[in-house]
């Protein structure tokens, strides 16, 4: 192999492994409140769950299993690590984040892989849009959490529009 083939490869991991560690570094906040599915309070401040839609708590009972669900994944006093993409705040002035557990479990991906959660993409935030996608076919084809009983034949984003 080519000296400098080898060289843009060693670059490539380490660049890779840096991206990384930077990630694992992110502010943490305390969770003080799980609200939804997809939304929490962290040491006082509200933060939507980034590329997720879990359902409605009035979308009776799916809302309140997927709130269990994320409460069973990062319980109040948790510690977690934010990752922000490009844009940090929504039109209701929530904080868009991407959750890690301690032990480092993406929490947007673990609800929609448990089934309890369904891809929404709101670009530019699309940074882990390809896994989030993946972790969803796999829970819909295997029927896991909220796909077992159907409970996403009206998703959340038609139903906060009443559409059904």
């Amino acid at each position: 192999m080519p000296l400098h083939v080898l060289f843009t490869a060693v670059l490539t991991v380490v660049a890779s492994v840096a991206t990384d560690a930077a990630r694992m570094q992110g502010p943490t906040c305390r969770i003080t409140r799980i609200v939804d599915g997809d939304t929490v309070h962290c040491s006082g401040v509200k933060i939507r769950l980034l590329l997720i839609d879990s359902p409605e708590r009035k979308q009776r009972p799916f809302g309140q299993r997927a709130t269990q669900q994320l409460a069973r994944l990062i319980p109040v006093g948790t510690t977690v690590r934010l990752e922000y993409d490009l844009d940090r705040t929504d039109r209701y002035g929530r904080t868009l984040a991407y959750l890690y557990t301690p032990g480092g479990t993406l929490v947007n991906e673990a609800m929609v892989r448990q089934g309890f959660a369904v891809p929404l993409v709101y670009p530019p935030n699309v940074r882990y849009v390809e896994r989030i996608r993946t972790a969803a076919s796999a829970a819909r084809a295997a029927r896991t959490g909220l796909w077992a009983v159907d409970a996403f034949d009206c998703l959340p984003v038609d139903a906060r529009k009443r559409r059904c």
